[in-house]
């Protein structure tokens, strides 16, 4: 029989955070390569592990929205931490909201196919993190949510071929441990304007819990469940274009209380981003020990970046020789030829749309940056602002953060290393919490 070796970082945690100590650890969920590079350096000053997750709309056996595979993602993020020399035993990786999301509009069993297929490729690739999430309805289900029992059985079906292929890898992998769950509303971001969120009830919470063992135990997955490491709640934290839901401890009481019956679970918390340094230390101190940023941290990014694009014009306009990027007009220009995702999620006035193509918290132009004319016009930025770097009233005026730390000998006055501090101050308050 092969033996497998576990997943220290992750159970370690649980055990630990279950003895009274307050710990936790963020999960980066993006595939941008400023943000990976960033929160790797970040990680390093840290002395911490970094756990990196894809989404099934992120990446699949079909290229997702990125055009990668999970052996693709796995050698791109294994390059990076290469690239800043990040020990390889401090990385993990993993699949987020695996199951049949990217294909609901096919009927379940084509669907599951698809995701069985997906969770098989994760699993070879290394992804050793799994969050089985198959709560989307696909086009032959019956009207309305999809039922409790029967999310958890496709989640189940899930984990069974996760671990039949774990026992045909390396046995130098890490065993695979489990997310189940999901949260409410569906991932990327509120999208109306709901002026209040419901936190996920202990019943519910329960429910997910009892329903999913029970499916575990009827495909004979009892060494599975003991490495369900997390759930995934609602704990009150959200965000829309517009909008942000403070996370509220009081009002998650009963959920956290709840938790401390389990010996070997914690929560997970979605769409933490924007939360203050204080609420996401909180979070962990209250049981969500597992805290997702993806969105914010694109949002820093492009924060960053457009402050140079000012920067830029102020700088260098009329300059002979030099072409400005015009990054701003680029990107949504980009946006409007191709809006597909966006569209459905921006509504109101032209003008409010476009304030939100470039504004909003839901950040959907992080989809737009791999685009070749959008790549063209950032290269073109960093390039003049790397010839002519930026005068330090500029910077005070633009970036303020990263005025005084240029002024404090810390970063570099460099567009990349501006850039890289920018992203890297939301991680901090994930490493705080």
């Amino acid at each position: 029989m092969t033996t497998h070796a576990p997943n220290t970082i992750l159970t370690d945690l649980v055990t630990v955070h279950k003895q009274g100590r307050p710990v936790g650890l963020y999960s980066l969920c993006s595939a941008h390569p400023f943000v990976l590079e960033a929160c790797v350096q970040q990680a390093i000053q840290d002395d911490s592990p970094l756990l990196i997750e894809a989404t099934s709309n992120q990446v699949n056996q079909f290229g997702g929205y990125t055009g990668m595979t999970p052996a693709d993602f796995c050698d791109f993020v294994k390059g990076i931490a290469h690239k800043f020399n990040f020990p390889p035993e401090r990385l993990i990786l993993g699949g987020d909201h695996l199951g049949p999301n990217p294909w609901q509009n096919e009927p379940a069993e084509r669907a599951m196919d698809k995701a069985r297929r997906l969770m098989h490729d994760c699993v070879v690739a290394g992804y050793t993190k799994i969050h089985l999430d198959a709560s989307m309805q696909c086009a032959d289900d019956p009207p309305g949510p999809l039922s409790a029992a029967v999310s958890a059985a496709r989640a189940a079906e899930l984990c069974r071929v996760a671990e039949e292929t774990f026992a045909q890898v390396d046995p130098g992998q890490p065993a695979p441990c489990y997310i189940i769950g999901t949260e409410v509303p569906p991932p990327g971001g509120a999208h109306g304007q709901e002026d209040q969120l419901a936190v996920t009830t202990v019943v519910a919470a329960q429910e997910t819990i009892d329903l999913t063992h029970t499916a575990f135990k009827q495909r004979g997955l009892d060494a599975a469940w003991e490495r369900v490491m997390a759930v995934v709640v609602q704990p009150g934290v959200e965000f829309g274009n517009a909008t942000l839901f403070e996370y509220n401890r009081e009002a998650a009481a009963d959920l956290s209380h709840f938790i401390e019956g389990y010996n070997r679970l914690i929560f997970e918390a979605h769409s933490t981003d924007y939360q203050t340094r204080d609420a996401l230390k909180a979070l962990v101190e209250d049981h969500f020990a597992v805290l997702k940023v993806g969105p914010a941290l694109t949002f820093a990014f492009r924060e960053a970046v457009y402050a140079l694009a000012f920067i830029e014009t102020e700088w260098l306009a009329g300059r002979k020789g030099v072409e400005l990027s015009h990054i701003g007009q680029v990107l949504d220009k980009t946006m409007v030829a191709k809006p597909g995702y966006w569209q459905k999620y921006y509504t109101g006035s032209r003008a409010s749309i476009q304030l939100a193509r470039q504004y909003s918290f839901s950040d959907r132009s992080r989809y737009y940056w791999p685009q070749p004319e959008v790549q063209q016009a950032l290269a073109r930025l960093l390039a003049n602002l790397e010839q002519y770097p930026p005068p330090l009233t500029l910077l005070s005026q633009f970036l303020p953060q990263q005025y005084q730390r240029v002024r404090q000998g810390v970063i570099k006055n460099s567009p990349t290393s501006l850039i890289y501090d920018k992203v890297k101050s939301v991680a901090t308050d994930y490493a705080y919490a």
